[in-house]
């Protein structure tokens, strides 16, 4: 049971930052899946203005294919549940690599062997001048 003190403090934090209880930002909600989901090694990249793809590309590992799909399918239940729709899904029934395009955020779930031949983190992760030199 909680002490009347940390009620208090709960209440009193609402009050006064009400937008901490606001919705997650999609790229917040897609961490903390992969997080809850035990994903490995987990990159987020920001890609705004470098691209206009999408806003955050997501490099992510499961331990295998197993983990790869399970960790997809939480992540799109997720999205799911939280009024984001239902995401294109690529590489499903095989479960090497799995690509999540949630719009703003694109998540790639690889096995780690598959992750380390393509290593598309390195390529993404180049900081591309505005002016193209």
């Amino acid at each position: 049971m909680a002490s009347p003190k940390k009620k208090t403090e709960t209440a009193r934090a609402a009050d006064i930052a009400p937008e901490a209880a606001a919705e997650p930002h999609m790229i917040d909600l897609v961490l903390k899946s992969l997080d809850d989901a035990k994903a490995e090694q987990t990159v987020a990249i920001d890609i705004a203005g470098k691209s206009s793809l999408t806003d955050h590309m997501v490099v992510t590992s499961g331990r295998s294919n197993r983990h790869v799909s399970a960790v997809a399918d939480q992540l799109v239940t997720a999205l799911r549940d939280a009024g984001y729709g239902k995401p294109r899904i690529e590489g499903l029934p095989h479960a090497d690599w799995v690509l999540v395009d949630a719009g703003d955020v694109i998540v790639h779930i690889f096995r780690p062997e598959v992750r380390e031949f393509y290593n598309i983190e390195k390529m993404w992760a180049v900081d591309f001048a505005a002016d193209g030199r």
